[in-house]
């Protein structure tokens, strides 16, 4: 009896062991289907010809699980652009299914930290992932080449280890970094900053004080048009260039929920906080002013971004976010969060909200 148990024990030993090595197994079948579905995908073929718009970074210097630092991806025709580059832009764009090595061109909006921190990442990337042969031209307003040297020195020494270990032809030394693309802006107009055929982008300076120079964007592509507000106070330049657009993507920051938070941190003696969450309060715009321009220059679609403060997912603080915003404007207006996507078909007036993850 005593060996007949010895004998079952030793089977099912043996049967666990075979379970554990085949789970093993189809864990790797199943890690590599991922992978190869991952490296195969291109997001933009299954795009129709349109403006579409994704929200790679929907924060701010806050931390936040839903939303990385400040970026904006858009997609005009079968070409991608990326518009800021927080912290965590390259991961987000990756896990939205485009490719970082498409990257046709960076734009900046300003040179705070929160804006440019992914930067580095999100140019290794491009390099990389495509073999791309030249650095990615990135588009800013005056003090863009002071940044884009910054990260050359910072990354220089990475640049020669990966040629040096890949070789040339899988990663071009020519191909690395950014190239800096500084334009002049116009005080009461738009700057046209890349143009062709069917594609306009256009940069405006809009209120951020005391970070100058600060602007925001407007795109058109065949007859459909997104305006990216930037950094800034209530501004009648957004609402200038934001007339009639199909979709306003528009910063935002709630002045009761960090009224909130400057009570916190008195009550648990962090006076510094305090006077940040103060501070910030007079250079961002609330839900309800961007909710006005959205409806004063009539858009078809209001998507908030550069969330102030972090919104943890607690029920009801994203209504409670958005204060009297909805009464204001009569159209869709959403908190924005990464993953977000908008597509704005060629050749109609649909709108349509999707999420990439």
């Amino acid at each position: 009896m005593k060996i007949r148990r010895i004998t079952v024990i030793a089977g099912l030993a043996a049967v666990l062991v075979v379970g554990y090595v085949f789970r093993g197994q189809i864990a790797m079948a199943v890690a590599m289907k991922v992978a190869a579905g991952k490296l195969a995908a291109d997001g933009i073929t299954s795009l129709p010809d349109g403006l579409h718009l994704g929200l790679c970074g929907a924060g701010s210097p806050f931390p936040d699980d839903k939303r990385g630092g400040p970026c904006t991806l858009v997609i005009a025709g079968k070409r991608q652009f990326v518009f800021d580059a927080g912290s965590g832009a390259s991961r987000t764009i990756g896990k939205m299914g485009f490719n970082q090595g498409d990257t046709a061109a960076i734009f900046l909006s300003h040179f705070h930290s929160d804006h440019i921190d992914g930067l580095g990442e999100l140019m290794l990337q491009r390099w990389v992932s495509n073999s791309n042969k030249e650095p990615v031209p990135v588009y800013g307003p005056k003090g863009v080449e002071m940044v884009l040297l910054g990260f050359r020195q910072a990354y220089a020494q990475d640049q020669h280890y990966r040629v040096a270990h890949h070789g040339d032809a899988t990663v071009p030394g020519s191909g690395f970094g950014g190239r800096p693309i500084p334009f002049a802006l116009e005080a009461t107009q738009h700057t046209v900053v890349f143009k062709d055929d069917v594609l306009e982008i256009a940069a405006f300076e809009v209120n951020h004080a005391p970070i100058h120079p600060s602007v925001g964007y407007r795109i058109s592509y065949k007859g459909r048009s997104v305006v990216l507000s930037g950094d800034t106070v209530k501004s009648a330049a957004v609402q200038r260039e934001a007339q009639g657009v199909d979709l306003l993507v528009h910063e935002a920051l709630s002045v009761p929920l960090l009224e909130g938070l400057k009570q916190v941190a008195a009550e648990v003696g962090r006076p510094n906080l305090r006077t940040i969450f103060n501070d910030i309060m007079n250079y961002h715009a609330t839900p309800e002013q961007a909710a006005e321009t959205a409806r004063d220059a009539k858009v078809g679609y209001l998507l908030l971004n550069h969330i102030v403060p972090t919104l943890p997912g607690l029920p009801g603080l994203e209504k409670a976010f958005l204060g009297d915003a909805a009464s204001i404007f009569d159209g869709p207006v959403r908190v924005g969060a990464d993953g977000d996507f908008v597509s704005l078909p060629v050749g109609s007036k649909e709108i349509n909200h999707t999420r990439r993850f």
